[in-house]
């Protein structure tokens, strides 16, 4: 025999109330998260970007340090890339084609510029200001163009 409860007559047991969202909630939550993401996304790629910029540093840092030594070995500096061993100037993740010239900015062979220039078909190609950035060497004195580009 079982022992079933009985409810008495006229009370029922309470639903709870409606659970999960409405329509109109769910409208609100998702327009919220998009105005938030329409704010946000522009910011937070300008800082990727920035970030990216290390990539082109990183390889003109190699090269300065391949031309110095080619200096050493040398009576001048190297006037490409191909003369300091590199057999591409692509940066290491791809963002940035890197060149060296001998010769600007000073008597020949005693001043170099390398540039490093944002590969078009990349997020870096839309870093407003910095798709082009360039170090040369003259007369002993580094100097990075443009400025804000380095982070120096």
């Amino acid at each position: 025999m079982s022992h079933r409860r009985s409810q008495p007559p006229g009370t029922r047991r309470c639903r709870s109330a409606a659970r999960g969202f409405t329509l109109i909630e769910l409208v609100i939550a998702v327009t919220i998260v998009g105005i938030l993401a329409t704010v946000a996304y522009p910011s937070f790629m300008n800082q990727i970007r920035k970030a990216r910029r290390s990539d082109a540093m990183d390889f003109a840092s190699r090269i300065q340090q391949l031309q110095e030594r080619y200096r050493v070995n040398n009576t001048s500096y190297a006037a490409s890339i191909a003369a300091l061993g590199l057999a591409s100037g692509a940066s290491s993740s791809g963002y940035y084609t890197l060149t060296s010239a001998a010769g600007a900015g000073g008597a020949a062979g005693s001043a170099y510029t390398v540039t490093a220039v944002a590969v078009a078909d990349t997020s870096q190609a839309s870093d407003t200001s910095c798709t082009t950035m360039t170090v040369t060497l003259s007369a002993g004195v580094l100097s990075y163009t443009p400025a804000t580009c380095w982070g120096r």
